[in-house]
């Protein structure tokens, strides 16, 4: 018999506070993504969607959205931390776009445990403070997210 593997994040017990988890590959954001995550969420904001009047304004294109920077700023963590290890996302806050992406640039994530404490109402669990940061391909920053997460403990964990 062959062992297997399940590719899962780390549990509570794993996450050292100090550690920067760099979450790879990267992602290269396109027109087409920026266009359907902003039609999908109902955002019809014209530095998402109009390239003629996107032109017209101080960044002369049209910026990636937002949420979706945020969106795949937070997903790019899961593989990592989070996937089968977390039981619920508990919030946001902190969350800062410090400077655009530009279809065509490439978001990188990384991730540094700021803090974390057994859970004192919910055993077998903790909570978990991760400060996420995106950069584009040039290292710039453009997006700082603070999260508190839910995590189980390895013994706990179902």
């Amino acid at each position: 018999m062959t062992d297997e593997v399940v590719q899962r994040g780390l549990y509570y017990e794993e996450l050292g506070v100090g550690v920067r988890y760099l979450h790879r590959p990267g992602r290269t954001l396109t027109e087409a993504d920026n266009v359907l995550f902003s039609t999908l969420t109902m955002n019809p904001q014209a530095l998402h969607l109009d390239a003629a009047w996107s032109a017209t304004q101080p960044f002369g294109a049209r910026l990636v959205n937002s949420m979706m920077t945020l969106a795949v700023l937070v997903g790019s963590s899961v593989a990592q931390l989070t996937q089968g290890t977390i039981v619920a996302n508990l919030g946001l806050t902190d969350v800062r776009f410090p400077h655009p992406l530009f279809h065509g640039d490439t978001l990188y994530a990384e991730t540094v445990v700021t803090d974390r404490r057994l859970s004192t109402s919910r055993p077998g669990q903790g909570v978990v403070t991760l400060a996420h940061t995106g950069r584009n391909q040039d290292g710039v920053v453009v997006a700082e997210a603070t999260r508190s997460v839910l995590f189980w403990c390895r013994d706990a964990a179902p």
